[in-house]
């Protein structure tokens, strides 16, 4: 994998930042805006925030070294796939009051980038894929928040967005070398041209974010397997 794109970026500072940002954005909602469909399929701001939440119990896990231990707790549930993981976490979390979700995703997010930053960059932690880089695995979480509070509509203010999808892209980036995907990225200034075999496509910096996230829209021109195979993030 090549970390180039990630160099001079600082994981826990990008970090903290998007925790900040969604952080303060729950703490305004109104009853009726929890409930409002996220751009998540199925799932409302309510459940975003859940998922988040649910989230926690990986990472934490992942800091402990004790996944085994996890693991075992979720099969007793009928959890056996990230997919129902995901689904169980925001399922646990629909009765219960809005506010205490909040507090404990908080609280178990807080711990999370604390611990994260104490370990620092180059030490390692044990993940599903085996020890890895605890800088990289920042990066991620990182990413995934970025993505999520774009799924509900988190504002970004306009001095912000540009540095904001500048590391966006460089992650995207490096993940896509990561991930060994056939795909060619050539970056021209603010724009990505992609090479897939035979098919090209020129995509701004969003068009291209939103593809390593998997968040184009499906009427979209790009092509299906360009499409898929800029998806690395998600």
């Amino acid at each position: 994998m090549d970390v180039t794109p990630l160099k001079g970026l600082d994981p826990f500072d990008i970090f903290d930042a998007e925790a900040a940002r969604l952080e303060a954005y729950f703490s305004g909602l109104t009853e009726q805006e929890w409930n409002r469909p996220s751009r998540c399929a199925g799932w409302s701001v309510r459940d975003v925030l859940g998922h988040l939440a649910g989230e926690e119990l990986y990472n934490q896990a992942c800091l402990d070294g004790d996944l085994a231990g996890l693991f075992a707790a979720l099969e007793k549930e009928g959890v056996n796939d990230l997919t129902s993981f995901n689904e169980w976490c925001v399922a646990t979390r629909r009765q219960v009051p809005v506010e205490q979700v909040l507090q404990e995703w908080r609280d178990k997010n807080g711990d999370t980038r604390r611990r994260m930053r104490e370990r620092g960059m180059d030490a390692t932690l044990l993940t599903m894929v085996g020890e890895y880089p605890v800088g990289l695995q920042t990066f991620h979480y990182s990413s995934e928040y970025a993505t999520h509070a774009d799924d509900v509509g988190v504002p970004v203010a306009a001095e912000e967005e540009p540095g904001r999808s500048e590391w966006r892209a460089r992650v995207g980036l490096f993940a896509l070398s990561e991930k060994k995907t056939p795909v060619r990225v050539e970056q021209i200034g603010d724009r990505y041209r992609v090479r897939l075999g035979e098919q090209s496509a020129d995509l701004s910096r969003g068009e291209f974010i939103a593809a390593t996230v998997a968040r184009l829209p499906d009427d979209h021109p790009l092509p299906s397997a360009l499409r898929t195979a800029l998806r690395c993030l998600a």
